[in-house]
């Protein structure tokens, strides 16, 4: 199974994940997307895989959110992408793509159903 995780290892639920996919028998790939982070096209992929859209790649808990206004409830999905294309921050980690989707895996458990 192929298994791509965009990680933070100074997070400890980035790195919760990462154990738990690699004690599942997988030896994922691995994006330090603070370091390499993905173009906007890439980030609207994602959202459109994860089925809770472009919200649930946004770290809310992230100053930055509040300070651009992206906790607002009509903050729309480009904005949020946009925001997050220019700030790699904002990406909630760690999100997991797998063949069985997409998604931001907190609490670190979620990713089993990726899997």
């Amino acid at each position: 199974m192929s298994v791509t995780v965009y990680h933070n290892p100074a997070c400890g639920t980035s790195r919760s994940v990462l154990e738990l996919v690699r004690n599942a028998g997988i030896e994922p790939n691995i994006i330090l997307y603070l370091k390499t982070p993905p173009s906007r096209d890439t980030l609207a992929e994602l959202a459109r895989k994860d089925p809770l859209g472009a919200r649930d790649l946004l770290r809310t808990k992230e100053k930055l959110c509040a300070e651009l206004g992206l906790d607002k409830p009509d903050v729309t999905d480009t904005q949020i992408l946009d925001a997050i294309a220019a700030h790699p921050a904002l990406l909630n980690r760690p999100v997991v793509v797998t063949p069985k989707g997409v998604k931001a895996c907190r609490p670190a458990d979620t990713v089993l159903a990726l899997l």
